[in-house]
């Protein structure tokens, strides 16, 4: 954000600040819509922070698939439904703003990150990122992978021999070193518990109940992380485009638009931000989510640790970048685990014309909710989905399936642009864990877990690691 000034990055947020964001006029439009307004000033946000499943499945059962809120601050409308995730993902017809449903809520902290771009400008700065995704690069990713999390395993044991770890935690720490390597081409090294403290104030304050960057509020203390970022990786960009090695980052301080240009360098800062926030915290989200659900489910954790051997010869052995297609059950676990908790649970977007949906008409302007985790948890769609099942994702059970009952990586043109790292980076910790470790959850009681802004467990997810190799 280089070339905004202070005064008006402070403002970035608000409505005041982007006049041509779609207005809805009043919140007297909305009054046909049935729901609830919840309690004075807070309107329906703490208790949507809280029990966020909970709260849609009692709004649905009371008002239906169509249902009014107010949370932080404004009223908007929720669309629960595979139909409501593809009308909105899909997008078929251009209805609904990307920018103007996360701008209020992320735009002082991952401004112009290709999450909140619209149409013409996310397709061309979608088009330049692409190549950082292309098969060449991506398989040095995946022996830069597989060298740091080898690495990460050997200390693991050191750590914790037949003992007891906070998954979470660990999972974290090593996603920020693989990111760091396979994004950044170097290791952080003494700054890693700095921007890593980065990270984790900016993802917090995303859900600050208080949404001006005041000290001591989450909010002051992402915008002071992301101040950080963006020093850092500035820095970064102009080492980079002088000296460019095989890494992410390289890739994109070089991408150039269709008229061969290269994206300015705040532009390249603010991507590369928003990348390493969604490969760190939605990888260890996901990964963490799919190992707890492998140590409740001893079979299956046997499963994909047999795939492994079968696939790589043995145990501790890299899996190559050609093999990663071969490891399908622990694609179908992922996939299950994104199921059975997406990282992203709600998703916003802003009407940008009147539409009619669910019966109800919505007029332009209005913010829009729509819920994967909600239909990621609807019987309708999935039997039992209470239970952990990765058998859903065989390619029958697939095509019987509403095509938008399973969205945990978006859809449309904004569908995850890392998506398959996201799958080569969990398999590749697959491999590397389970051929080293059998993973139990410690005594205690089942974990609770924070479900905003991206889930995780309270207590960093007890396990106990034995050692097998």
């Amino acid at each position: 954000m280089a070339s905004i000034a202070p005064e008006a990055a402070a403002n970035l947020h608000t409505e005041r600040a982007n006049p041509h964001w779609v207005r809805l006029g009043g919140d007297h439009k909305l009054d046909h819509i049935p729901g609830e307004d919840g309690w004075p000033v807070l309107g329906t946000t703490l208790m949507q922070l809280a029990d966020p499943l909970g709260f849609q499945k009692r709004m649905v059962e009371t008002y239906g698939p169509v249902f009014r809120t107010r949370s932080f601050g404004r009223r908007g409308v929720n669309l629960i439904g595979a139909d409501a995730n593809e009308l909105v993902l899909f997008d078929r017809d251009k209805l609904f703003s990307n920018e103007q449903g996360w701008g209020p809520v992320l735009n002082l902290l991952f401004p112009r990150g290709l999450m909140l771009m619209d149409f013409e400008a996310h397709r061309v700065d979608r088009r330049a990122l692409s190549i950082a995704f292309k098969p060449e690069p991506m398989r040095a990713y995946c022996g830069v992978l597989n060298t740091g999390i080898a690495s990460a395993m050997e200390q693991w044991a050191k750590n914790t021999g037949n003992g007891s770890m906070r998954f979470y935690d660990a999972i974290k720490a090593l996603t920020l070193d693989t990111a760091a390597s396979s994004f950044l081409g170097l290791p952080l090294g003494p700054e890693a518990d700095r921007l890593n403290k980065a990270f984790v104030d900016m993802v917090q304050a995303s859900v600050g109940v208080v949404r001006k960057p005041l000290p001591f509020t989450k909010m002051g203390k992402g915008v002071a992380g992301r101040r950080l970022m963006v020093d850092y990786f500035g820095r970064l960009v102009r080492e980079r485009r002088a000296n460019p090695g095989q890494d992410m980052f390289s890739q994109f301080a070089l991408a150039t638009r269709d008229d061969g240009s290269l994206l300015p360098e705040d532009v390249v800062v603010d991507h590369m931000i928003f990348l390493m926030m969604a490969a760190h915290d939605t990888i260890t989200s996901s990964a963490t989510v799919l190992f707890w659900q492998l140590a409740k489910n001893p079979r299956w954790q046997d499963r994909l640790r047999a795939e492994a051997r079968a696939v790589t010869g043995g145990d501790g052995l890299p899996l190559a970048y050609e093999d990663l297609g071969r490891m399908e059950l622990t694609e179908m676990a992922f996939k299950e685990a994104l199921r059975f908790m997406p990282p992203v649970p709600n998703m916003p977007r802003r009407a940008l014309r009147d539409f009619r949906f669910g019966g109800y008409d919505i007029p332009a302007g209005t913010p829009i909710g729509i819920s994967p985790a909600a239909v990621h948890a609807d019987p309708a769609h999935w039997e039992s989905p209470e239970i952990f099942d990765p058998m859903r994702f065989t390619a029958d059970k697939v095509a019987a399936r509403h095509k938008y009952a399973w969205v945990p990586f978006g859809g449309g043109a904004h569908m995850c642009l890392g998506l398959h790292f996201a799958y080569m980076q969990v398999k590749l910790l697959a491999n590397h864990i389970l051929t080293r470790f059998e993973v139990r959850m410690a005594a205690g009681a089942e974990p609770l877990w924070q479900a905003w802004p991206i889930p995780k467990p309270r207590d960093g997810l007890r396990v106990e690691m034995r050692r097998i190799c």
